[in-house]
């Protein structure tokens, strides 16, 4: 068997506990089971020799790598989440590591239907000679985002044994529940203490996160008329029918995410469910630009009370809320953050690329929340999908990023 580096060790170990999120739950975190892979981070940082290192009730690890400079630092956290998606699943994950990726497709053992190919994933073409790790076929793999709390631990053996790296006071963040959309919704900001921050939960090799959607939710309640089936002509009003009207209604050829790309936005049903008396219907709302949110709000709105109209008695009621934002619009006003970052690739040998993401992270609440925070890369590939993937070269890469990164904070400072 072929070497296996120290964070590749990590991050194979990391992936085989369970901590996939909930998003029906309504305790935080989600699901229990995220803690499992938590407490192993706070016993390992301990094992490293940082003190400062705790869980709190909420299920955040916290931990603080003291400044070993005599300058006034700013204080950066670099923070990545432990569950993985509920698309599909992250039990009995079985991480299989393919040494010195050729360029061939990549079949999946445990179900051999599953194969990845360079035709589907281009960016393999750019891993040849890699060390790429994928599961077995039959769940995610988990680098969304064990690969980023694999690179932050790694980071912080690694200043544990160079002292001589000069950095200021680093805090390290693990939070539950970002792929629910509730990832920091109980941290206290000001306690973690940090001036700035990054979240390591990007994908290809410098690839540097600073504008994301901005996100809104919108619940659709139809209620209908029940009525016996047998005796129900002129009567009944099926609020399942109704919403399947309404979700027939919406624009099919534009403002959705199967004909969407770049800097579109889209109106995304993600949930349906109901009886004959009262349905449903979860949306998203996303674009770059917040001022359209409402907009997307009201075609659905529109496209409801125009359907409704055409059945007595039926109404509807409609609940939108907000997401996140845009971290753009926070960023900017602290230049240092994103372009210390694109600085730090370049002494290592990486040309930044910045694109607007399709999505959004932590990082686009915390920096709401007072805490500006980009998004650096750590090669996690196909997310959410059985044929996830990620090179090894990738996250030690991104690895290196962060060394260099805190240093260059450090030499700026006064």
């Amino acid at each position: 068997m072929s070497h296996i580096s120290p964070l590749a060790e990590r991050f194979m170990r990391y992936v085989k506990i369970d901590t996939q999120s909930d998003p029906d739950s309504v305790s935080y975190p989600s699901t229990e089971k995220q803690k499992n892979l938590s407490s192993l981070l706070v016993n390992e940082l301990k094992e490293m020799g940082w003190n400062d290192v705790l869980m709190d009730e909420w299920g955040y690890v916290i931990a603080t790598i003291p400044s070993n400079s005599k300058k006034e630092v700013p204080v950066i956290c670099f923070c990545s989440h432990v569950d993985t998606a509920p698309d599909c699943s992250g039990s009995n994950v079985i991480p299989i590591l393919h040494s010195k990726y050729d360029g061939s497709d990549i079949v999946l053992p445990d179900d051999i239907k599953q194969i990845i190919t360079t035709k589907e994933h281009p960016y393999l073409l750019k891993k040849i000679g890699d060390d790429i790790i994928t599961a077995s076929g039959k769940t995610l793999l988990g680098a969304d985002d064990k690969a980023g709390v694999a690179i932050i631990m790694q980071l912080a053996k690694f200043l544990k044994q160079h002292p001589e790296i000069p950095h200021g006071e680093i805090k390290i963040l693990f939070t539950p529940d970002e792929e629910v959309g509730r990832g920091v919704e109980h941290l206290d900001v000001k306690k973690l203490g940090a001036n700035f921050a990054y979240t390591l939960d990007g994908g290809e090799l410098g690839s540097l996160e600073s504008e994301t959607f901005s996100a809104d939710g919108l619940e659709l309640e139809i209620h209908g008329v029940i009525a016996h089936p047998g005796a129900a002509k002129g009567k009944l009003v099926n609020a399942i029918k109704l919403a399947s009207m309404i979700i027939e209604q919406l624009p099919k050829h534009e403002l959705s995410p199967e004909v969407t790309e770049g800097r579109d936005g889209f109106i995304h049903p993600t949930d349906i469910r109901g009886t004959a008396e009262k349905a449903s219907i979860k949306f998203i709302l996303r674009d770059f630009d917040a001022s359209k949110l409402s907009f997307y709000a009201s075609i659905i709105e529109n496209t409801a009370r125009k359907v409704v109209e055409l059945f007595p008695h039926s109404k509807y009621q409609i609940k939108c809320f907000e997401q996140y934002r845009n971290m753009r619009q926070v960023l900017d006003s602290y230049p240092d953050v994103v372009r210390f970052a694109e600085q730090a690739m370049r002494k290592c040998g990486i040309e930044p690329i910045q694109l607007p993401v399709r999505g959004g992270t932590d990082g686009s609440r915390l920096s709401f929340m007072g805490l500006p925070c980009p998004n650096i890369f750590t090669g996690e590939m196909a997310l959410h999908s059985v044929q996830e993937y990620v090179s090894v070269q990738d996250m030690e890469k991104s690895m290196q990023v962060l060394v260099e990164l805190i240093q260059i904070w450090e030499s700026s400072a006064k």
